[in-house]
């Protein structure tokens, strides 16, 4: 179990307008720590804006969301909600990781300096303990000899492993991954999953965006389908992937398991 083996996220009423249009729409989900929940839905679904409201990357409109009893970008007073400065949200993120599509990497810096830049920013580690723990995950996502390539040089998987390894370098309660594979090539694709299955069986709370059905099926403690920025349906991935109740489930489901 990793040091933070908390990570119990509660999202309440949650909505979030871009102008008009309601991208998020009273969406409630409770994810129990050391979970995997995938979420699952057709494009603009709202499945990418609700992760990052759980870091604060996007702010909600209405509703609020805690992880382990702690308001996510908020202080509470009384019945009010303020937002809180910049700075304070970037300490609640340290306990967030957060995985992109696009890997995100800093191209300027070694993999090494990409993995410890955190960790000695926030003060969490001196830079000799911060170089350890990052020998210890590469190791961990099988790049250790990459340790002083650049970033830039390396295949798509390669920056993808690299990416949850910076992430995991914050020792966070819960980690986020949105479409962690969709921007790579197929026969890369099972190199990042394999990573996010060993990631799975550690204990750390998982909430993963993507398409691979057969991901979900195999690792997901829970599945979420969105549709319309609205949760149509959940439950365990056996039930929610063989058993769909909710007829957009099944519509969906029918076309990318065709």
């Amino acid at each position: 179990m990793p040091a933070n083996s908390a990570g119990h996220i509660s999202i309440t009423g949650v909505s979030k307008y871009y102008g008009r249009q309601k991208a998020l729409d009273n969406v409630s989900l409770e994810v129990k720590p050391g979970s995997v929940t995938v979420i699952l839905g057709p494009s603009g679904s709202g499945k990418s804006t609700l992760l990052r409201t759980i870091n604060h990357l996007e702010r909600v409109d209405e509703g609020f969301i805690q992880i382990d009893g702690d308001y996510i970008g908020y202080r509470r007073e009384g019945d009010r909600l303020y937002e809180l400065k910049e700075k304070a949200i970037l300490r609640q993120r340290v306990n967030v990781g957060y995985v992109f599509q696009s890997f995100n990497l800093f191209p300027h810096l070694t993999v090494l300096e990409n993995i410890i830049e955190a960790p000695i920013a926030h003060r969490l580690l001196s830079r000799k303990a911060a170089i350890a723990r990052a020998h210890k995950l590469l190791d961990r996502v099988g790049l250790r000899d990459k340790a002083d390539a650049w970033s830039r040089h390396l295949s798509g998987g390669q920056q993808q492993r690299i990416a949850i390894a910076r992430a995991l370098a914050l020792n966070p309660r819960v980690m986020l991954f949105d479409e962690p594979t969709s921007a790579l090539d197929p026969e890369l694709v099972g190199e990042v999953l394999d990573v996010i299955k060993d990631l799975a069986r550690s204990g750390t709370t998982l909430v993963v965006v993507t398409h691979e059905i057969g991901f979900a099926r195999e690792v997901a403690d829970r599945v979420v389908f969105m549709v319309d920025g609205r949760i149509v349906e959940e439950g365990s991935s056996e039930a929610v992937l063989n058993h769909p109740q909710h007829p957009r489930t099944r519509q969906f489901l029918s076309k990318v398991l065709a």
